[in-house]
């Protein structure tokens, strides 16, 4: 079962406000997630993005493929960075 980190979109019509999900690639984007690790706010200035740090370390481990949009939100918080030097770190 491929897993993706991808967006869910919640909020009315222009005002968009996602939550970051773990789902199965074939399920519908606003169908049923295996784990919420997140919320992004485009709308705030600056973008409020908050995510469980620990959860995407283990999704990622895990096997878990963040979408392009997911990967930069992974990247402005940190958690790619960590997750990069975990990955050297087991190599050595």
């Amino acid at each position: 079962m491929p897993v993706a980190i991808r967006l869910k979109r919640f909020g009315r019509k222009k005002r968009p406000f996602y939550r970051v999900i773990v789902a199965n690639t074939k399920d519908p984007r606003q169908g049923v997630s295996i784990d919420d690790i997140g919320y992004y706010d485009p709308l705030t200035e600056p973008a409020q993005i908050q995510i469980n740090e620990e959860k995407a370390l283990k999704w990622l481990n895990n096997g878990a493929q963040p979408t392009d949009t997911v990967k930069s939100l992974l990247s402005k918080a940190g958690i790619l960075k960590k997750f990069h030097e975990e990955n050297q770190s087991k190599k050595v």
